[in-house]
């Protein structure tokens, strides 16, 4: 499917641009937001939105960095404050998949790991659902997260940025009586859920060597677990 458009966002991107999936069939059917990593709108990304709408799920992928690469530094920082251009961006997503007549209305985001983040701070801006993956916990995580929507959780233990990241989540969301299941996987790192490496053979290198990437072991799980969960949320 080819992206799309969605134009100037107020507050966000001059011109905002998208990957939106559609499922087989008539629907209407749930909506999913799906926040890309930090290398930005990759083919793995459109093919985690492929899944998602194979599934039976609305999935829009919106490029936070459709105003350039000089972005990254600033959704970093949105990622770990919930304020900033990419939030804007997120809502402008969420808002046009809600204003589809073949959405039903009900919405989640899903996110990867920069993208995780952003699953994280956004949880309680009017989804229904949110499932994290190998996302850094916001400043001040309680406050960032009262009031969030149930939430789904994957981490990696080989993932060192994210040591004890897990743990954390799950003590702050049982102390404000969030739903969840927050799960850590002894064999995963970074980026555990993309179906492949990506970018030249240099990069590909340093992500085996950091063992970012693909595990073949813990993905089946956490996709599993994560389909559940939206079903659980977005169907019920």
């Amino acid at each position: 499917m080819p992206d799309i458009e969605l134009g100037h966002v107020p507050g966000g991107s001059q011109r905002l641009q998208g990957y939106l999936a559609v499922p087989d069939g008539a629907g209407p059917w749930p909506g999913v937001v799906v926040v890309h990593e930090i290398f930005g709108l990759t083919d793995v990304v459109r093919r985690q939105a492929d899944r998602l709408a194979a599934a039976g799920y609305l999935a829009l992928a919106p490029n936070l960095l459709s105003d350039g690469r000089r972005c990254v530094v600033r959704a970093v920082r949105a990622s770990m404050t919930g304020r900033g251009e990419s939030i804007a961006d997120i809502d402008a997503a969420r808002e046009l998949l809600a204003g589809r007549d073949d959405c039903t209305g009900k919405l989640g985001v899903i996110g990867f790991c920069l993208g995780g983040g952003f699953a994280l701070v956004t949880a309680n801006r009017g989804f229904a659902v949110s499932s994290v993956n190998y996302g850094q916990l916001p400043r001040n995580a309680e406050r960032a997260l009262t009031g969030a929507c149930p939430i789904v959780a994957s981490y990696g233990a080989r993932d060192v940025s994210l040591r004890g990241a897990a743990a954390k989540l799950d003590t702050v969301l049982t102390k404000l009586d969030v739903e969840h299941d927050v799960k850590e996987y002894p064999s995963a790192g970074h980026s555990f859920l993309n179906d492949s490496l990506f970018g030249p053979a240099p990069l590909q290198a340093v992500q085996r060597i950091a063992r970012v990437g693909p595990d073949p072991q813990a993905a089946p799980d956490a996709w599993r677990r994560i389909e559940e969960f939206f079903a659980a949320h977005l169907r019920g």
